[in-house]
């Protein structure tokens, strides 16, 4: 079990979301579809993030994993 994340890219993965659709965050960067979960966090101790979105556009997923505001990108990545 790890207590950090790993970071998938230093910088935000920018996704079209559909409005009322649930999307599942990777939280500990190991999956093969990010920004989204594919189960690779079994036995990691990290769970997705459920995310609803509110409206069709585009959103900012975090990409390093430690953002304040998950799942969406707070810019911490460019202190990394």
């Amino acid at each position: 079990m790890t207590n950090t994340p790993i970071i998938a890219k230093k910088g935000p993965y920018a996704t079209e979301v559909e409005a009322g659709k649930t999307y599942f965050w990777c939280a500990c960067g190991q999956s093969g579809n990010q920004p989204f979960c594919d189960g690779s966090h079994k036995d990691t101790g990290f769970s997705p993030v459920k995310y609803t979105a509110e409206k069709t556009g585009k959103v900012f997923f975090c990409g390093c994993k430690q953002t304040a505001n998950a799942p969406l990108c707070d810019g911490t990545h460019s202190k990394l």
